[in-house]
């Protein structure tokens, strides 16, 4: 991943000094890598990522080799969240698939190590393109590379669970009203204001469910800036942050990518509004014939719906940073930002639930 805090595009926003509330036990970690990750030779140089608002996440640096570690933050949880091992567990099977993710190397479940349950993975070089609208570059560029990441998406949801071990990565049946379930439990622990729109939703979602369909390996936060680019070219070296990855329905998962279509760029960094042919990026339409041709399926039949579902769940994982912030717990200066956006993602969920029959 490129490392330079003064580039915008650089991955996790560049490093910076370890924050206190994060500080590893260097010597521990130093042992444990030279015992369980092949090739380790010291001495060892650790910064930490400016995102990774969710896990924190830091970069290892030795005299030969370049390393990523992600742990679960310190401190009192939501249930299931930051579920570092579940990471671990998706891009180790899909690695062995030749699928792009960092290469795992290898997982500690003991928290005496550094104080939380950590993983360490390959450090891969490239691009993280943090905005949609890929400033600076021509039409074509821009087409291809969302081309790239539609591709990549459909090639995960292409894989057969049970194929490649990951049968029991997730629970059978009832995807959304378990997910629908899940993230209502969470915002409401999160809760900090009533927001009338969330509680309207939570009403209107398991009321309203659509039909099961297959089941695949679903990403949970599949987007632009979870991704590793080539340097130069429209190649997708890894895709990052398999938190909430499970087994689930693909539509919610390329509903969730479509989101970035229908937000404007002043909410999660939107394209809504903007000249998408001037800027050669695909409409929603292409995107959908694209995955569709891709994958043999068809695309989403109920999108507004899945629009509601996607933004009302993505409004309750901004409250669970909100809340984060308010305990004090919160893993990156961006989190308050983050925070701002609950309200705004609830109104627009609210606008597709309307028109999904809320």
């Amino acid at each position: 991943m490129t490392d330079s805090s003064n580039d915008p595009q650089a991955a996790f926003s560049g490093t910076r000094e370890v924050d206190p509330r994060y500080r590893l036990d260097e010597a521990a970690l130093d042992a444990w890598m030279a015992a369980h990750v092949e090739g380790y030779a010291g001495p060892l140089t650790i910064r930490q990522f400016k995102g990774g608002q969710s896990n924190p996440t830091y970069e290892l640096t030795t005299p030969t080799a370049a390393y990523v570690l992600r742990r679960k933050p310190p401190g009192v949880l939501l249930p299931s969240a930051h579920a570092v091992d579940r990471e671990f567990t998706v891009i180790s099977a899909l690695s062995k698939q030749g699928y792009p993710v960092a290469w795992p190397y290898a997982l500690c479940t003991d928290d005496a190590v550094i104080g939380s349950m950590f993983y360490v993975m390959d450090k891969v070089e490239g691009r993280v393109l943090w905005d949609l609208k890929l400033p600076g570059m021509e039409p074509a560029e821009r087409r291809a590379i969302f081309e790239a990441q539609t591709d990549a998406l459909a090639d995960l949801h292409k894989f057969d669970p049970a194929a490649i071990g990951l049968s029991d990565y997730g629970k059978p049946g009832n995807y959304f009203a378990r997910q629908v379930g899940r993230w209502t439990k969470q915002y409401k622990a999160s809760e900090i204001d009533p927001i009338p729109e969330m509680d309207r939703l939570i009403a209107f979602l398991p009321e309203s469910l659509p039909a099961e369909g297959p089941t695949s390996i679903v990403h949970g936060d599949f987007r632009l800036d979870n991704m590793i680019m080539a340097p130069d070219q429209a190649k997708v070296r890894a895709v990052l942050d398999w938190e909430l990855s499970t087994l689930g329905d693909p539509m919610a998962d390329f509903s969730y990518l479509l989101i970035g279509w229908v937000l404007p760029p002043s909410v999660r960094n939107g394209l809504a509004g903007l000249d998408l042919p001037a800027l050669g990026i695909p409409t929603i339409e292409e995107t959908v014939e694209r995955y569709a041709a891709r994958t043999g399926r068809k695309g989403p039949e109920n999108l507004d719906w899945l629009m509601a579902y996607n933004l009302f769940r993505l409004a309750a994982i901004c409250q669970g940073i909100a809340g984060r912030v308010r305990d004090g717990t919160a893993a990156s200066a961006h989190a308050v930002e983050t925070a701002k956006q609950v309200v705004p993602l609830a109104r627009a969920a609210m606008s597709f639930g309307v028109k999904a029959g809320a």
